[in-house]
Parts: C-alpha cells; sequence; structure tokens
C-alpha cells in the first residue's frame, strides 16, 4: 500500500467531512459513483464507439457505455448523444474541432461577465484558433441584454454562437439566442455545464429544443464524476454540404462524434462512463427534481440573507444554483483572494471570481462565487444557509482576526458533524 498517498486521500476526505463546501462547480457524488469510478474498468482500453471498437474484449463496456448514452438520451430528451469527453472543456474543443476552421468567427459569453474559458478566452485554445467576439452583461443590471446580443452578431457574423456561464445566476433565453443565430447563419452551442441538473429536473429553460448542440459537465448539479457530455435534440444533416462517398449527406452526429474520437482524445475512460451512467440513472429518479428545488431555494435565502447584510449580488439575486458577489459594495479594501482566504480559516471553502467591469486583476478580483449544491447534497435547508451567509459575513468582516476565525472554524466543523459524508 502507498501509505503517503492513502494518507493524504483521507485527509482530503477529512477536509470535504467538516468543512462547508461552497465552490459552485462541486459537489458530492453518492457512494454508487464513487464505486463505479474506482472500478476494474479503467483496466479497459476502448477507443472507438459501442460496436466500433480498435480493440478486443469490449463487450462489456460497450454494454455500459450504451447504458449511458440511452439514460442520457432519456434524461434530456436528447435524440444523441455522446458520453466519451474526459471533461466539459474537452466536449467543447471537440464541438469546435468539428464544426469550426481555424480563424472562424464565434460570439461567446465574455469570461470577465461570468464566462468560461473555453468560450474565447485569449488565454485559452478557443480564442487562439478561433477568432473571438463577446457580448456581456448591462453594468447597471448585470443581466444579459438579447437586443446588444443580436447587435454583435450582426456586426461579427460569427460561425458559432455560444451561450452559457460559470458565474451568472439568471436564466438563459435559449429560444431567443436561436432566433439571432438563425438570423445570421450561425450554429448555437449551449454549455450548461452548471445548471445541468436543474434543467434535467425541468427547473429551469430547456436548451435542446432550441440549440443545435448542448454540452455539459457531469458534476456540478448532475452531481456525477467529473466529465463532459455532447448532445442534440435532433440529430441534423451538417450545414455545409459534406457527403459520404455515396453521395450522402453526413451527419451532425458523425461529425460530432469523430470530432471527440479520433479528433481531441483517444481512449475513453470507461470507468468514468460508468459512473456518468449511475449518475444519470440517479437523477431519472423523482427525488432528484426535489434536490433541484431545495438547491435553487437554498441559493435565493442565501442571497437574500448576504443583500440583507449589505453585499451586492450582480444581477441583484439568483434563479439557478449560484451567486456572484461583488464585494465592493461592502468593503472598498477587501478582495476576491482576501475573502477567500479569510475563509478557508474558517472551513469555509468558496472562490475568489472577477465581476463585471472588476477594477482588479484576476488574481486578486473583487468578487466571490458561492453555490449552494453540494451543500444540499450534505442535507442542508433554508435555515442552514442563512446561518452560512452569518459566518461567511463574519468571516470576511474579520479577516485579519485569527482568533475569530479560528472560532469560527470550530462552530463550522461541529455543525459539520451532523452530516456525515460517506459514513
Amino acid at each position: 500500500m502507498d501509505t503517503e498517498i492513502s494518507r493524504l486521500i483521507q485527509a482530503e476526505l477529512e477536509r470535504q467531512r467538516h468543512g462547508i463546501e461552497l465552490i459552485a462547480s462541486e459537489n458530492f457524488t453518492s457512494q454508487a459513483v464513487l464505486d463505479a469510478m474506482g472500478s476494474c474498468l479503467t483496466n479497459k482500453y476502448a477507443e472507438g464507439y459501442p460496436g466500433k471498437r480498435y480493440y478486443g474484449g469490449c463487450e462489456v463496456v460497450d454494454q455500459i457505455e450504451q447504458l449511458a448514452i440511452d439514460r442520457l438520451c432519456t434524461l434530456f430528451g436528447a435524440e444523441y448523444a455522446n458520453v466519451q469527453p474526459h471533461s466539459g472543456a474537452q466536449a467543447n474543443a471537440a464541438v469546435f474541432l468539428s464544426v469550426l476552421q481555424p480563424g472562424d468567427a464565434i460570439l461567446g459569453f465574455d469570461l470577465s461577465h461570468g464566462g468560461h474559458l473555453s468560450h474565447g478566452s485569449p488565454v485559452n485554445y478557443s480564442g487562439k484558433v478561433y477568432q473571438a467576439n463577446f457580448y456581456g452583461v448591462e453594468e447597471e443590471t448585470g443581466t444579459i441584454n438579447m437586443d446588444k446580443v443580436a447587435q454583435k452578431a450582426r456586426e461579427v457574423h460569427p460561425k458559432l454562437i455560444i451561450c452559457g456561464a460559470s458565474a451568472y445566476s439568471r436564466d438563459w433565453d435559449y429560444k431567443r439566442f436561436r432566433e439571432i443565430a438563425d438570423e445570421v447563419g450561425a450554429l448555437l452551442l449551449a454549455d450548461i455545464a452548471h445548471p445541468a441538473g436543474l434543467i434535467a429536473g425541468k427547473l429551469l429553460n430547456d436548451p435542446i429544443p432550441h440549440c443545435h448542440i448542448v454540452t455539459s459537465t457531469t458534476h456540478k448539479t448532475l452531481r456525477g464524476p467529473r466529465g463532459g457530455i455532447i448532445m442534440m435534440g435532433k440529430d441534423f444533416a451538417n450545414p455545409w454540404g459534406r457527403t459520404t462517398k455515396k453521395g450522402e449527406p453526413i451527419m451532425m452526429s458523425a461529425i460530432l462524434n469523430s470530432g471527440v474520437f479520433p479528433g481531441m482524445q483517444g481512449g475513453p475512460l470507461e470507468h468514468v462512463i460508468a459512473a456518468k451512467a449511475v449518475a444519470f440513472y440517479e437523477a431519472l429518479q423523482p427525488d432528484f427534481k426535489t434536490y433541484g428545488k431545495q438547491v435553487i431555494a437554498n441559493a435565493q435565502v442565501m442571497a437574500q440573507e448576504l443583500v440583507s447584510r449589505g453585499y451586492k449580488i450582480i444581477s441583484g439575486g439568483t434563479e439557478n444554483h449560484l451567486m456572484l458577489i461583488d464585494l465592493r459594495g461592502k468593503f472598498t479594501d477587501v478582495s476576491g483572494r482576501d475573502a477567500e482566504n479569510a475563509l478557508i480559516k474558517a472551513d469555509i471553502t468558496i472562490n475568489k471570481n472577477m465581476v463585471p467591469f472588476d477594477s482588479r486583476s484576476a488574481l486578486l478580483t473583487s468578487g466571490i462565487r458561492i453555490g449552494t449544491a453540494a451543500m444540499t447534497s450534505r442535507g442542508c435547508t433554508e435555515d442552514h444557509f442563512r446561518q452560512m451567509a452569518v459566518w461567511i459575513d463574519e468571516a470576511i468582516s474579520n479577516g485579519q482576526n485569527e482568533a475569530k476565525l479560528s472560532a469560527l472554524k470550530h462552530e463550522v466543523n461541529r455543525f459539520m458533524n451532523q452530516f456525515p459524508l460517506y459514513s
């Protein structure tokens, strides 16, 4: 046994057990998901797709992967799904590779306003390979102005429009985005990595009927293993007139599949795909919608409590599982990094985050991002989240007071004892 790694894994488990986890992109999987990920399936190499592998001995993993595909299609009402991407960013990269040429124009949500690196950020491949253009939020409202999105699309004529974010607390108007995409002749991609579980529970707008392609992660609100997926509501013939040797149109499903393998990656992680299948099964159960409702209720209560304590939430509130907080609404000299470090000392984990029109750098930031999915999985409800908001305020307000932060940590640890994890 590797005692050093075993000790560190145990230390991480203890950290997760005793601290409050409020990072919006994290969650706690079920024991069944963990068991699948830690199974013998990690030993099997399986380049290709079910029934079309480049290796022998794939009879069992073919069934597992097909089960994951079928469950995912049922969960979202999709006609096509690919469960092989190793992450959400790789799912996006595979889509870009499939539908774009280097130098093509894309239109995505600005990273500094709550978007994602893989939607065209200049430090990411998507901003290096493609001509990236952006829309953002209004400074006054903190929300996206769809008329300005349409205006920007008419200016740049993108080949692909991306809707989706990593730090935007409002729902998305996929129908209007599709109207804009159709007007300028663009394909529309929805990246639902954050709200996927809430969409699966029919609690937020559904992108499947409106967007040509949908990508997501499988952790976050879907509460599965770390990984990515690609879906389409309906398969369709590629819009560029590509045909087979027989002159038949090549369908987008075939193009997307080839974008993942061999385009972006080699052998799929069949142990992770099995864990995805378990998570999709769990998300199909009636209690998953109940969980999603609680996630949103908890987020709204926490947002209200923080606002009552003087914090400014971008867009004024939340309709999903997260909120982006501009600390400048209450403090003049506290950065996002300061807040993150103070909260860590109290065993409360959040992440510093840039806010729209930020006056600080990405390493400092003026904001923090908070999400409720993980602690809802632990069993926390509205009153618990009100208390968490109190502790957040106390920790940030006493960021230089080591004794106060230590006392808060003990209080947090006692609180978390009532929510056992992997007991």
